[in-house]
This record gives C-alpha cells, structure tokens and sequence, in this order.
C-alpha cells in the first residue's frame, strides 16, 4: 500500500458494539492509525476514550460518514462490524455515497455467503472492490488476536493484507490468516467454523452431564477434570474455560454460578446454515446436526417440565444409579470418548467446506485452514495442528477418519466411547452427539450398509430402479406382481400339503 498521507488514517472501521470497539483499538495498537463511526455517537466517544486510556493509540471518532470516509487514505480500506442482513445493506448505501472507485469494503460479520457475494456484485458497478471476513475470537480475540477468513478477490485482501497479518493472532507457523478464496468464501469458511463449534461445545455439554449425573462429580472435581484434560490431547479454547467455568461461585447466592443458569441455549443462525448447507450437498454432518437439535429442544423448558412429570408419574423417572462406579475410570472414558467424538464432528465439518470448494471452484486449502484455526478463534485446538498435517500429507485425503493417525486414535478410543454412550442409554442420560458421532464412524468403516433394501424399497413404491453388485446398469423390479405371485403360490403348496 502506499504511504498514509499526513494526518490520514490507513483504515477505517464502522460499527461499534463491542467487537467493533474491540478489533478498531487492536488496529490502533499494531501501529495503524484508524478512523471509527457509529451512527449513535455515544458509541464514537466511548471508543475514542478507550483508545486515550489503552494507550493514547491512534484512532480517530467521526460523527458524519462523509467526514469518517473522507478521513481515510486512498484507495480507502471500510470494514463494517454491524448486525448481519438489512443492516449491512443500509451501512454500505450510507457509505459508499461517499467511497470512490478503487476503495475496498469488508463485511466483517457473521454473513449468509450469498449475501456477500450479491453485495460484492453490487458495489462492483460502482467501482468498488468487496471482501467477506470471518472474524472469530469473541470479544477478547478481536481485542488481542482473533482468527481471521477473509475471501473475495486477491485485490481487495492485498488492501488489507499488512494490517490482518499484524492483527491476526500469531501461531508458531505464522498469523491466523489467510487469503481463503474467491466470493464469499470466507463466511463460508466462518459460517462452518461456526458449525464445529456447535458440534464442540455439544459434546464438552454431554461430556459434562455424564461425569455429573451417572458419576456424580461435584464442581470441584469437575473443574479438576478438565484442567487436566487441558493439559493434554483435550487442550483447547473451550475445555479451558469450560475448566474455568466450575470454579466460579454464585454472586448472587450460594453454590456455584453454572448450576443456577436456565438450561435454555441461544442461537444466532450459523449452526442452522451449516446443517442447511450440509443437507444441499449430500454432505453428512450428523453430530453437528445433533447439537442443533440439542439447541431446539432445550429452548421447551416448560414442555420438557411438563413432560418429566408426565412420565415419572409413568414409570420413568430420575437417573438411574449406577453400583459400584468406578469415578476414576469413567473420567478417563469421557475424556476418550469426547476426544474420538470431536474428531468427527471436525472431520465433517471440513467435508462441508471441500464439497462447497468443489462446487464453487474456490479450491480451498483445507490445511491452511486448520492452520488459521489454531490461534485466536472459538475451536481454537492442540489437534488442529495434526489436522493441518494431515492434510498436508494427503491434501486429497476423503476424510480425517482415514488419515493413519486419526485412524490408529480413533481404534483406541472406541472401547471407551462405546461404554459412555452404552451406558448413558442404560441410565437414561441423552448424548445425541456422541451417539451420532459414534454411529458416524460405525457406518463409514462399514463396507456394506443396508442401504441395499432403502434401495429395493424405493423401486418397489417409485420404481427408482437399482443397481448391481454383480453386474452394471440400471434395474427395475416389478416387486409387487413377484411377491403376490410368491405368495399365491406359497398358499398352493400349502393347500396341497393339507
């Protein structure tokens, strides 16, 4: 980029809410002057003031996008930091009254890739170049380092490339960033990361009721638990702070602050997405698909209420006890079992984001991926590092199952994932994600399934036709006319035996 004129800004960043605020003053602090707008100015003071209390960095307030824009050095670099959808739409119009050809905007929300891609067509007329970035790290990782996708053309990522790099968290192999790919596949990349997570924090959620209810772990131990997972295969953003979680008490009463929150979880649409897109590309994504449907039914507190009265007044009531557990050893199998179970939920997370490359020719490097994962973001993962490798061996490879590590892991761990979720479904504990991950590799490893009469049944009712193992091409049966004449003919012989 060229030489920031005197008193100009290098970048500009509209939308403050806090992740806006957050990633604006980690510019400011890798040395990059930067211009911020918000269209409530309260939001513009109070980004300015932080800036003067976290250093004295160089970020500007503006109050008129005109003078926000105007602030900016060309050819100009926005990143916009609003609520996905209309919001987006109406922030581009304001500013690009005031952008000129050559300017750059980049949408740096949780967008439906579509969206991007349209509006990157849209203010292509105008002369505008358009990137859609991923942006993943929560509040703390867009202060200090978050992971960063960012994909539309090479152009527009090459405007912005010097600051991502120096804002991006920084991993042993480099920033947690890279140029992903054509259009709008950096929200893709993002909307899937987002999928994982679900899938993730499914399992560490299930991980968490078996210690707790079949082995009656208290917090303390359940903190402990973790920690030491922590240190370990397990180590990732979301085993530590769920560790982190069990140590804190209520202040507001007494016990521990994660037993007196409403077992009812929210949901922004990415998970949905992901779970859409999945069913659109015949792609399997059972566990991710697991944790959605977790989501859902949490959200009938009082029809699950009503339905836990409903049936212990039937029979079926509280947990089952289990004589003679061995806490020590159900710690070690949970630990086991959720470690082969994330394996799968990452596996078809990144067969989602192949299939949609193939599709739209992105061709997206799936071990870059892993790579950017790695620091800064929600999944962040000590095994994301084998991932990459895995990857890097075989960058073809059909799915992480069958890399010969994650194979030879995933053979030692089945023991003990099969006894969690055995005995979860004798004691009446649900593990939908766990469960569906196990039977996603029961049925990968399988060399026949009986899809074979889901098959037969089809022709039978549609006459979908079949095909052969035996031989090639398509079949049709007249199953009905055959049977019926079975059946007449199994009466005659059954007659003539009388």
């Amino acid at each position: 980029m060229a030489d920031a004129a005197v008193g100009m800004s290098r970048i500009g960043l509209a939308g403050l809410a806090v992740m806006g605020q957050n990633l604006a003053l980690n510019i400011a602090e890798k040395g990059f002057p930067i211009s911020v707008y918000n269209r409530t100015s309260s939001k513009v003071d109070e980004t300015v003031d932080r800036a003067k209390e976290e250093g004295d960095l160089p970020l500007k307030g503006y109050y008129s996008p005109q003078e926000f824009v105007q602030s900016i050095q060309k050819p100009r670099s926005v990143i916009i930091l609003v609520k996905a959808g209309a919001p987006v739409d109406q922030t581009i119009e304001t500013l690009s009254k005031h952008l000129e050809p050559g300017d750059c905007i980049i949408d740096g929300g949780n967008e439906w890739y579509e969206n991007t891609e349209r509006r990157a067509a849209a203010v292509k007329e105008k002369g505008l170049l358009y990137l859609g970035m991923g942006v993943s790290g929560g509040e703390e990782g867009a202060r200090n380092g978050p992971s960063l996708m960012p994909g539309g053309t090479p152009e527009a990522y090459y405007y912005i490339e010097d600051v991502v790099k120096k804002v991006a968290a920084q991993v042993d192999d480099g920033p947690c960033v890279t140029y992903v790919g054509e259009g709008g596949a950096g929200n893709f990349v993002k909307m899937v990361h987002n999928g994982i997570e679900y899938g993730d924090m499914q399992l560490i959620s299930e991980a968490y009721d078996v210690l707790k209810s079949v082995g009656g772990l208290t917090n303390e131990e359940l903190h402990e638990a973790f920690t030491e997972w922590n240190e370990g295969e397990l180590e990732s953003f979301l085993v530590e702070i769920t560790a982190d979680i069990f140590s804190v008490k209520d202040d507001k009463g007494d016990g521990f602050l994660v037993d007196k929150i409403l077992d009812k979880t929210g949901m922004k649409g990415t998970g949905k997405w992901t779970v859409q897109q999945a069913a659109e590309l015949s792609i399997a994504a059972p566990t991710i698909a697991a944790s959605l449907d977790s989501r859902f039914l949490s959200g009938l507190k009082e029809e699950r209420l009503e339905a836990a009265r409903i049936f212990k007044e039937a029979g079926v009531g509280d947990i089952l006890a289990v004589k003679n557990l061995d806490k020590k050893a159900l710690i070690d199998d949970v630990r086991k079992a959720l470690y082969a179970a994330k394996i799968c939920s990452y596996a078809q997370g990144m067969n989602l984001i192949r299939a949609k490359s193939l599709e739209k020719g992105w061709n997206l490097n799936l071990g870059e991926l892993a790579r950017i994962w790695k620091g800064g973001c929600i999944i962040r993962a000590k095994f994301l590092d084998r991932i990459k490798q895995a990857y890097d061996r075989n960058p073809n490879l059909a799915s992480l199952l069958i890399d010969p590590e994650f194979a030879k892991e995933m053979v030692e761990r089945q023991g003990a994932w099969r006894r969690i979720v055995s005995l979860a479904i004798e004691v009446g504990v649900s593990t939908p994600g766990m469960s569906a991950s196990l039977a996603y590799f029961d049925t990968y490893r399988r060399a026949r399934l009986p899809a074979n009469l889901v098959q037969a049944q089809r022709d039978y009712f549609g006459a979908h036709t079949y095909e052969r193992i035996d031989m090639p091409g398509s079949y049709h049966t007249e199953w009905f006319k055959i049977a019926k004449k079975y059946v007449n003919n199994k009466a005659n012989v059954g007659a003539v035996a009388k």
